[in-house]
């Protein structure tokens, strides 16, 4: 809406002033139901006695969550890739995919929590001296579905993430499967086995900054996502909604290990929906398919409950 002073016209000034606030007062009219429609981001700091320092989150509300103040929600958790940080549903426009799908009628009301994992993989490292796993589960959801009126039951809960945050929520799924009702993971970052050259990398590469966190071969072992879906019992896991997709030219070579997965899996008769899409390692891959991520997601932690 363009707004036009008439100059010159022989207006006395409280008429000219009477219209412009008429003018303004449309353009909200016209502006706020766009932003009610699409919700909310805020972001802010949570305080962790588990890791001795603040961290980061961005909460993603949806449309009339100020508005209702006894209205509680499902809740999705959203766990970005290496290299990227809390408001990565901003960065990459995952925000204004769920807000779409949400005008189009795709999808319901549901909260995204999106805390800032830096290069932890999501897991408490060999060494003890980072327990993001510990913050996540002891400290971040429990605040975080309180201070956003999550529903609070795994029936209501989702999780998913994009590369190392694929790999996160895969993981933690499969290690805790009665805490969730659903995840999903794009472009996971499933490795058989570490990279040789974790103990021998510059400070800053891929393999020094896996070090960091799994220290050796056999904790990586024993607490990588091919080990929790390996020895879980199969019960827990097919009350799950599994999804993951990778693209058929990955940079780093994920598409081999989700199919690793997609065989473990099936050789173990878990229902899971998995996807080779043609592609690299990229935001455009993710963009593509992340409006299938959220129908898949609102459809287990939402639809109907």
């Amino acid at each position: 809406m363009k707004l036009v002073i008439l100059r010159n016209s022989g207006l006395k000034s409280k008429q000219t002033g009477l219209l412009t606030r008429l003018a303004i007062l449309l353009i909200a009219l016209c502006v706020a139901p766009l932003l009610h429609a699409q919700g909310r981001a805020e972001c802010s700091l949570i305080k962790s006695e588990i890791l001795k320092r603040p961290v980061r989150y961005c909460a993603f509300l949806p449309p009339g969550f100020d508005d209702d103040k006894t209205r509680r929600y499902p809740v999705l958790y959203f766990l970005h890739g290496l290299g990227d940080n809390e408001q990565s549903l901003l960065n990459f426009g995952g925000w204004d995919v769920v807000s779409e799908l949400r005008r189009q009628g795709k999808i319901g009301d549901f909260v995204i929590l999106a805390p800032s994992g830096g290069h932890s993989f999501y897991l408490n490292s060999e060494d003890g001296k980072l327990r993001y796993e510990d913050f996540l589960l002891k400290e971040f959801m429990p605040q975080m579905e309180k201070k956003y009126r999550a529903q609070g039951t795994p029936s209501s809960r989702g999780i998913t993430g994009i590369s190392m945050g694929g790999y996160g929520a895969l993981r933690l799924t499969f290690k805790f499967p009665n805490q969730f009702a659903a995840v999903s993971a794009q472009m996971p970052a499933l490795m058989p086995g570490l990279p040789k050259d974790m103990s021998s990398g510059a400070p800053g590469s891929p393999g020094a900054l896996l070090g960091e966190v799994f220290g050796s071969p056999a904790y990586f072992d024993r607490n990588n996502v091919f080990s929790f879906a390996r020895t879980d019992s199969a019960a827990s896991l097919k009350r799950l909604k599994i999804y993951f997709d990778v693209g058929n030219n990955d940079d780093f070579g994920f598409e081999q290990g989700a199919q690793v997965l997609d065989k473990l899996l099936t050789s173990r008769g878990i229902p899971h929906e998995f996807h080779i899409y043609p592609g690299g390692h990229s935001a455009q891959f993710v963009m593509a398919h992340f409006g299938e991520v959220i129908q898949f997601q609102w459809n287990a932690i939402g639809a109907g409950k």
